[in-house]
């Protein structure tokens, strides 16, 4: 390993930290240890058997805010890897570990950055905050969101947030994502009567009333889409019936859908348009809703402005302003009234065996993400 640079000597400090949803393993202490030398005061905030924390530094005006996790997904099994998973290390310039793009990388530009932004400027304007939690992999109950909450109860109100997910897809800051799908899904239960296959009129198979049901909620248009994102999607996820035995008909049939939608159709919208088709459809049937969040959308404006302009400065490109992909924590922060954008490393290997990203990439990040600092409070 050679981590001869201050960003990746911390990323890898991270990484080799078995960090797994929702354990933290000591790497918010690491990052609470850097912050409070550079004069940032911290609040550790533990909801459940997660722990998270805020931290701040400046007394008034604008507040900048870093977010981020530092848990990270299972590895799946070691031996599938090249490199064990949390033994960091460089191979050919790449930066290989669980937790590299996904987003111990981002956490370490994020602390370095603000490093040298200080160093630079100890008296800048405005303020600069860290929301930082080990619930963003897992059910996101105990983390971002309960924070978030305990801003608002004590005053507290970022106006610009930078969330580190990974969203780079060819190169380093060539993609940006200034808002996010909303996420909308459901458990159906649709009910039948069980009995022999020979004697169907003595029973009633719930695929067979379901089939066409589903067929016309996966074919509705629910909505166009604009110019930021994309047409609301539907898709099944999961299917199941029966008792396992080929000549029974089932007496229930289960379904997992979601939404992935847009700013032009609403949660309730999609819930009674859903339910509709189905009543419709004569089902017997029951339906458990969970919304994970609310699309959102950060316009262009003062945070969008800024991170666009350091991506430039950095790396000679303009980058692309995406909605695409799959909900992050930035969903809580949002409906706070904060401005919302993504910047992160590149997403190719996320989740995946044998994650990693370049080496070079996170010293790019780091000048990015103190561009941006200087942009917005100097």
């Amino acid at each position: 390993m050679n981590a001869n640079t201050p960003t990746l000597e911390l990323a890898c400090d991270l990484i080799s930290r078995q960090s797994v949803t929702p354990e933290d393993a000591g790497c918010q202490a690491l990052m609470i240890e850097r912050l409070e030398r550079i004069g940032f005061t911290v609040h550790r905030l533990r909801f459940g058997e997660v722990d998270n924390f805020w931290a701040v530094r400046g007394d008034s005006g604008p507040l900048l805010a870093f977010a981020g996790h530092t848990d990270v997904v299972p590895t799946g099994p070691a031996e599938h890897w090249q490199y064990p998973p949390f033994e960091p290390c460089i191979v050919d310039g790449m930066l290989c570990g669980r937790g590299a793009a996904d987003m111990k990388g981002s956490l370490a530009s994020m602390v370095v950055a603000c490093e040298e932004f200080i160093a630079q400027h100890p008296e800048h304007h405005g303020r600069i905050g860290f929301l930082i939690t080990s619930d963003e992999e897992g059910p996101a109950d105990n983390g971002t969101v309960k924070v978030v909450q305990w801003l608002e109860d004590n005053g507290e109100k970022m106006d610009w947030c930078i969330v580190g997910e990974p969203s780079s897809t060819d190169k380093l800051g060539d993609v940006i994502k200034n808002g996010r799908r909303g996420s909308l899904g459901a458990e159906l239960s649709v009910k039948g009567v069980q009995g022999h296959v020979a004697y169907p009129h003595l029973a009633e198979n719930p695929i067979h009333t379901l089939a066409p049901a589903l067929a016309e909620l996966a074919s509705t248009e629910w909505d166009k889409g604009n110019d930021f994102f994309p047409a609301t999607s539907f898709q099944v996820s999961n299917l199941n019936a029966g008792t396992g035995a080929t000549n029974v008909i089932p007496g229930e049939a289960h379904v997992i859908f979601n939404f992935r939608f847009s700013t032009e159709v609403t949660e309730t919208e999609l819930r009674e348009r859903t339910e509709e088709i189905l009543n419709r459809h004569g089902l017997n049937y029951e339906v458990n809703w969970k919304l994970s969040g609310q699309p959102f959308l950060t316009a262009e404006g003062s945070l969008v402005d800024a991170v666009v302009q350091a991506v430039e400065n950095t790396t000679g490109y303009k980058p692309q302003l995406l909605t695409t992909g799959g909900t992050s924590d930035g969903r809580f922060i949002a409906p706070t009234g904060a401005q919302v954008v993504e910047l992160g490393p590149r997403n190719a290997t996320i989740h995946k065996v044998d994650e990693r990203i370049s080496a070079a990439d996170l010293e790019l990040l780091t000048q990015t993400y103190r561009r941006t600092l200087e942009l917005l409070l100097t």
